[in-house]
């Protein structure tokens, strides 16, 4: 019965189009010479649609021949790895295990970048057999959430009689054990009107992702802050039972880090905002598949946290990559900042201070760390003199920690003011009894080239004496660079960057960073544009406060 419908269907379609078609032929003109200019009018615009069409056609086959390329690559060092391992339990040695762990760390970030890459486009793919994703073990406890739908239909307010049910299943980790949340949307009938009606279906962090949102912020967060590689991941939850591919945690990777970058770049926006900012940058080792090496890129750091001065604004950091050091790039990055930056003495900070607007601040930490090496390596006494005296100035700093900029001005000024003014005539003094080409004169020049900077923390209450807060912020980083390639390529450390920014925001706030970013998966796919504010780090912790409030 149906296909009789669909054939009768089928041809009133097709008489509709042969009656257009000779209506439109019954309307041209009938001499050849008007036909002839009719052609020539419209082949221009023809050719102008051709090659419209053609350009995005162009385009794509440039895109599948890199995804291509890419797919290819996988498989070559998949097999590559599994040879190594193959011959791994032969004689072993560390240059062996260390090539197996680079080549799995690459194969992570190319996996993870396809995901992160791909884009639907106009044009339809070939066709493919569709993956078969395996069941997930029935021995998992199973949350039901039942989606039900109107009980009246919409069109005509009949009686709805439930028919069915889809139901769609999504692997949840809840600190300690995974769980399954089984979604389950009843199909209701009209009695009335035949109409179906259902309940639409739940948004996910990921279309058609498997993993809700605490799983997705469980894995970012021990790879990113426990400095944990997705294939470790993997072997760890394959001893649950669990069996998650590293390419498939690799996909949520790159999936995650699109729709959250906005919400990074608000809070960059948001440190560049603030009156006073700390920076700072560290390598990291990227891998260059073009010549088969490592190459250095640099991974950058903003940190607005006015705290220790007092102040209730919440602190945040903003975290950058670039594939190389140069200055235009702090330059780019605080191109809207225009009060005090506190840095190392990079000379890539240098164009903010030249270009007016922006103050230096330099960092005590930098000028002491000079003396304590040359102390530790020769026990100079001069060195040690140095120390003394600095941390004189970093015990007036911790009594005056969490006091008003007034305040620490003030004592600032009337304690520490006298003790840099003997500080600096001790380094003059002493840099005159000692070799030019000494490491001590080293110390004591690198001091007094940058004093107006390493002192201007005295007259102004809301900065600190040193870039401590940069530093920090920069440890995460540092701890995967140590324990592993820290990116694959490029794309790479940019994810890096968007989801350090979220997750150290996080910390610096106080929260946990694995419950803020779930929080934020399970909002950001249907939250709206103009309200991304509303899911900052500091509006979950007001929300967590009012709870707390509430519930007591």
């Amino acid at each position: 019965m149906s296909c009789a419908l669909d054939e009768r269907a089928h041809d009133a379609r097709a008489l509709r189009y042969i009656r257009s078609m000779a209506l439109a032929l019954d309307q041209l003109p009938t001499d050849v010479a008007t036909l002839q200019r009719l052609l020539l009018e419209r082949d221009p615009e023809v050719q102008q649609r051709d090659a419209e069409l053609q350009s995005p056609r162009g385009e794509l086959a440039a895109q599948r021949g890199e995804v291509i390329a890419a797919r290819l690559l996988i498989e070559k060092l998949k097999l590559q790895i599994a040879r190594l391992r193959r011959v791994q339990f032969g004689r072993r040695s560390e240059q062996h295990d260390a090539r197996v762990l680079q080549l799995e760390l690459i194969v992570e970030e190319l996996e993870t970048g396809l995901a992160a890459s791909a884009k639907p486009t106009a044009v339809a793919d070939s066709p493919r057999t569709p993956s078969i994703r395996r069941p997930l073990p029935s021995s998992l406890p199973r949350d039901i959430v039942v989606h039900a739908a109107a009980r009246t239909c919409p069109g005509c307010e009949g009686v709805l009689k439930q028919i069915g049910e889809d139901v769609a299943e999504q692997l949840e980790f809840i600190p300690g054990h995974f769980k399954v949340v089984r979604h389950v949307r009843p199909k209701f009938a009209c009695s009335r009107c035949a109409s179906i009606v259902q309940a639409p279906a739940p948004s996910r962090p990921i279309e058609r992702g498997i993993a809700a949102p605490g799983l997705l912020a469980h894995v970012a967060v021990a790879k990113y802050l426990d400095q944990l590689p997705l294939y470790r991941q993997s072997e760890i939850y394959a001893r649950q039972g669990i069996e998650l591919d590293r390419s498939t945690m690799a996909d949520w990777i790159g999936g995650i880090a699109q729709p959250v970058t906005p919400l990074a770049e608000l809070i960059g926006r948001y440190v560049v905002a603030g009156t006073k900012v700390h920076a700072d940058d560290t390598p990291v080792p990227v891998l260059d598949p073009g010549r088969g090496k490592t190459k250095t890129g640099r991974l950058w750091v903003y940190v607005r946290d006015d705290r220790p001065a007092g102040s209730a604004d919440a602190p945040a950091a903003f975290y950058r990559y670039t594939a190389t050091r140069e200055g235009a790039h702090p330059r780019a990055h605080l191109q809207e900042f225009r009060r005090t930056l506190q840095a190392d003495a990079f000379s890539g900070f240098e164009g903010p201070y030249a270009e007016g607007g922006v103050r230096e601040a330099a960092c005590c930490a930098h000028a002491r760390r000079k003396f304590y090496d040359l102390h530790v390596d020769s026990g100079s006494p001069h060195a040690e003199a140095a120390l003394t005296r600095i941390q004189a100035l970093y015990e007036i700093e911790q009594e005056i920690r969490g006091k008003l900029p007034a305040e620490r001005q003030r004592v600032r000024q009337a304690r520490a003011g006298p003790l840099l003014e003997a500080m600096q005539q001790w380094l003059l003094d002493t840099r005159a009894k000692v070799s030019a080409k000494s490491a001590l004169a080293a110390a004591i020049n690198y001091a007094l080239k940058r004093w107006v900077a390493l002192t201007r923390y005295c007259d102004d209450g809301a900065l600190e004496i040193d870039n401590n807060a940069a530093e920090r912020a920069l440890r995460g980083p540092v701890l995967s660079r140590k324990n592993f390639l820290f990116a694959g390529a490029d794309s790479g450390g940019e994810r890096a960057a968007v989801l350090y920014t979220l997750l150290e925001t996080a910390k610096l706030n106080e929260l946990n960073p694995e419950a803020y970013l779930r929080w934020v998966l399970e909002r950001i796919a249907q939250h709206p544009s103009h309200r991304l504010a509303r899911l900052l780090p500091w509006n979950f912790a007001r929300r967590n406060a009012q709870d707390e409030q509430l519930a007591a």
